[in-house]
C-alpha cells in the first residue's frame, strides 16, 4: 500500500517546527527517522494531513554531560547512541540495548526521540529510559516541560506528550561508581522485538550491603514496569548467597503479566525469571 494524501514541510529551527505543530496540532505527525511511522503511513494506520520533517533540526542532535546529567537530543540516532564516548562512559545500559535494536540499517536512522515518542511496550529504550530515571523534555510554542520516565509512558503507543508538543532531550543520571548493570532480551530471531526484556543496575555499599536497585521489565503489559518494589525484604538490602535467584523468582512470581493469544503467561513467567536472575548476576559482576 501507499500512504494517503499529505502536505509536507522540513522547518529549518526548532521554533518553526513548534510553531507549525501550534498550527496544525494533531492533524500532523513528526518524522524523523521515520523507522516506525513510514509503515504506518504506508498501511494507512496513520494518516495525517501534514508531515514536519525534524531531521534538519542539528540542535536536536547533540550529546553532553550537564552537571550530574547526561543530555541527549531526540535526533541521536541509534547507532550513535551506541558507539558514542559519553553515553558509553556515563550511562552504559543505554549504549548496549541501543545496540540490539533491529538490524544495522535501522540502527542507522531510527532516533532515541522517536523510539520514546513510540512507546512500543516491547522496545529497548523505553525500557533503558525507565530504569535509568530518564526525565523527558517537551516543548511546545508556549510552554516547556520536563516529564519523567514513569509518567511519560501512559499505555500502548501513548505517552503524556500533547498533540502541539515536541520532544526535544532526554536527560539521564550519570552512573555512579561501583555501579554495575544489566540488559537482556528474548526474541524469537535475532532484530525481532522482544518477548521479555529486563534490565537492572545495582549499586554497591560497604561489604555485602546493597545501596540502590533498580529494576524493570517490558513486553508483559502496556508499558514496561518497575520492579524492585516486589523484591521481598531479606534480599533488598544485603547481598546473600544465592541472592540473584532468590530475588529473580520472588519477581517473577510476583510481576503481573497481561495475558494474550500469541505467548502465554506461564512462558512469560518464565522468561521473567531467567532474565532478571542474568541481569541481576551482570549487574553485581559489573558493580565489582
Amino acid at each position: 500500500m501507499k500512504p494517503g494524501r499529505f502536505s509536507y514541510e522540513a522547518p529549518a529551527s526548532l521554533d518553526a517546527a513548534l510553531d507549525s505543530l501550534a498550527t496544525w496540532h494533531d492533524a500532523a505527525k513528526i518524522i524523523a527517522g521515520g523507522q516506525s511511522l513510514a509503515p504506518m503511513l504506508n498501511m494507512r494506520l496513520a494518516r495525517p494531513d501534514h508531515l514536519i520533517d525534524i531531521n534538519g533540526l542539528a540542535d536536536l542532535g547533540h550529546v553532553a554531560v550537564d552537571g550530574d546529567r547526561l543530555s541527549i537530543g531526540a535526533l541521536v540516532r541509534h547507532h550513535q547512541l551506541g558507539h558514542h564516548g559519553l553515553v558509553v562512559q556515563h550511562c552504559p545500559m543505554l549504549a548496549y540495548a541501543a545496540e540490539t535494536i533491529g538490524h544495522y540499517a535501522i540502527r542507522q536512522r531510527g532516533t532515541i526521540g522517536g523510539s520514546l515518542a513510540h512507546a512500543d511496550p516491547a522496545a529497548q529504550l523505553p525500557l533503558a529510559a525507565l530504569t535509568l530515571d530518564a526525565e523527558i523534555e517537551l516543548r511546545s510554542a508556549t510552554t516547556r516541560r520536563t516529564v519523567p520516565a514513569d509518567a511519560f509512558f501512559v499505555s500502548i503507543f501513548t505517552t503524556a506528550i500533547e498533540p502541539d508538543e515536541l520532544l526535544v532531550t532526554i536527560r539521564l543520571p550519570l552512573r555512579q561508581p561501583h555501579e554495575g548493570w544489566g540488559f537482556r532480551l528474548f526474541t524469537r530471531r535475532a532484530g525481532d522485538f522482544a518477548i521479555v526484556s529486563v534490565a537492572a543496575t545495582l549499586a554497591r555499599g560497604q561489604g555485602a550491603a546493597i545501596e540502590r536497585l533498580r529494576l524493570a521489565i517490558g513486553g508483559i503489559g502496556p508499558v514496561p514496569v518497575r520492579a524492585e518494589h516486589l523484591v521481598p525484604a531479606e534480599f533488598a538490602t544485603v547481598l546473600t548467597e544465592g541472592w540473584s535467584v532468590g530475588v529473580a523468582a520472588a519477581v517473577a512470581a510476583a510481576v503481573e503479566i497481561e495475558d494474550n493469544e500469541r505467548t502465554p503467561v506461564v512462558f512469560r513467567r518464565e522468561l521473567v525469571e531467567s532474565l532478571a536472575r542474568d541481569v541481576l548476576d551482570d549487574a553485581l559482576e559489573r558493580a565489582r
